[in-house]
């Protein structure tokens, strides 16, 4: 966890302004623009050319219109690699008061982490349990062997053929009774 951090940290240094552009499209995740120019060397003249982010927004407190400064951070999904620092300027009627308050990096680390060892001790129970089938499933098939060997097999597999017969028909016979009525 401490590593996270302070590699969050070091790339924290790198804050960028945008504006909100799109909010409340997808959850957790909102479209930020960044400012940006671009030199046109045949007319000898900058142009705007705005740069576009997806921003995880942890607590879904950022609105449309909101001015924000974000950072870079780890990866949320295949897209978003940034994060919101803080609002600088809420917009609308809505103070940033009355938003969910946004996380700091510690705090983000800290859930990113329990969420990651409850993934872990839900994956170690898993794997327990399929081990557990495959040992009863190998169990079970070392037993038929050995029936087999002894020759006991075909007698138990005549029994268990009769018994599910006999199950069969006692099922027919309560469905046809409950017909009747």
């Amino acid at each position: 966890m401490a590593s996270e951090i302070a590699a969050g940290m070091r790339r924290a240094a790198k804050e960028m302004h945008g504006i909100v552009v799109s909010a409340g499209l997808m959850d957790k995740t909102v479209k930020v623009r960044l400012g940006g120019q671009r030199w046109e060397p045949r007319v000898h003249k900058w142009f705007k050319e705005p740069r576009y982010k997806l921003v995880h927004d942890p607590r879904n407190s950022l609105r449309q219109g909101d001015v924000v400064a974000i950072t870079p951070s780890w990866r949320e999904s295949q897209h978003v690699r940034h994060v919101v620092k803080h609002i600088i300027a809420p917009y609308g009627g809505v103070g940033i008061d009355e938003r969910p308050p946004i996380p700091s990096m510690e705090e983000r680390a800290t859930e990113r982490t329990a969420k990651r060892e409850a993934k872990d001790e839900r994956r170690a129970l898993r794997r327990q349990v399929n081990e557990a089938a495959l040992a009863a499933e190998r169990l079970a098939i070392d037993g038929r062997k050995e029936l087999k060997r002894l020759g006991l097999w075909r007698k138990i597999a005549a029994d268990t053929a009769a018994d599910a017969a006999a199950a069969a028909a006692a099922a027919a016979a309560a469905a046809t009774a409950t017909t009747a009525s």
